[in-house]
């Protein structure tokens, strides 16, 4: 779970939270209540997308093929209006 610290406190304790960041830990930055920054380890993000892209792959590998035919370029831009 995400540990909250508002805009001052983590201006203050900036260190501090880095330190607990390092660690592994995750903070929510707020002002005036309202959440308006997240702190997180760098690699959380990267792992997270590289995960994802992964799956998508894996699943455009497993689909079928589709046969359609060629557009004409009239076809492409055709408006429909």
């Amino acid at each position: 779970m995400d540990e909250t610290a508002s805009a001052a406190e983590a201006n203050r304790r900036f260190s501090q939270l880095l330190r607990g960041v390092h660690t592994g830990r995750r903070y929510v930055v707020t002002s005036h209540g309202a959440a308006v920054a997240r702190l997180v380890p760098a690699t959380s993000g990267d792992q997270a997308a590289a995960a994802a892209r992964a799956v998508l792959i894996e699943r455009l590998r497993r689909q079928p093929a589709v046969s359609v035919p060629r557009w004409t370029r009239e076809e492409l831009y055709e408006d429909d209006r």
